[in-house]
């Protein structure tokens, strides 16, 4: 099924400011795609800022890894998002920011728990990958790996990598992956080490 490039650009853009203003992502640091059929997707292109996003800083590409239309130059981290939709038929959109509580947590090897029923309905689990550098084969191949199992993945020393079945659950993914690391900090610092959500309670229950 064929979607709309200029409805899914637009949803992107104002994913990406609305990211900047949150502070989960800083200057030209993060990138944002969505899937266009089922060989093709629309990414930001290189060098560009999320809250400064215009229509045409965006790049059509295949899932072979070639440019189809756009921007002549994709982001760098493209094949993070290429291996992310090979890995997930399902997914619809995947954002990549550098949410610094998630990412501080996981390269401290501290686990991020989900405390509240916000954090398990949205990120239900969390993978972990190590550090490789950015825009490597290792690194978009490792957190396509995770993804496989995960709807959320924390690259340590980097960011986070989270797909969904639309742009909107694929940001409030991201959200509530930050806002439960940000928990887990305070639950830290108030003494506790084991409280999670009773995630076999989540069956039945429904979310707006």
């Amino acid at each position: 099924m064929e979607r709309d490039l200029d409805a899914r650009v637009a949803e992107l853009i104002e994913v990406g400011a609305d990211a900047v203003s949150r502070g989960l992502v800083l200057a030209s640091g993060g990138n944002l795609s969505a899937r266009l059929d089922d060989d093709a997707f629309v990414v930001t292109a290189s060098g560009t800022w999320l809250d400064r996003l215009r229509p045409e800083d965006f790049t059509v590409m295949g899932l072979d890894g070639e440019v189809r239309g756009g921007h002549p130059t994709p982001s760098s981290e493209w094949r993070l998002h290429q291996r992310a939709y090979l890995a997930r038929p399902d997914a619809e959109c995947t954002i990549h920011l550098h949410p610094q509580h998630a990412v501080v947590l996981a390269s401290l090897g501290k686990p991020i728990r989900l405390l509240t029923l916000d954090h398990a309905f949205y990120v239900r689990s969390i993978g972990v990958t190590p550090f490789y550098p950015n825009g490597s084969d290792e690194l978009a191949d490792t957190a396509a790996e995770q993804l496989r199992s995960h709807d959320c993945v924390v690259m340590r020393h980097h960011g986070c990598s989270v797909v969904a079945e639309s742009v909107s659950m694929a940001y409030r993914r991201a959200l509530n992956l930050e806002d439960a690391a940000k928990a887990s900090i305070l639950a830290l610092q108030l003494g506790d080490t084991d409280t999670v959500f009773p995630l076999d309670s989540l069956g039945g229950v429904h979310h707006a």
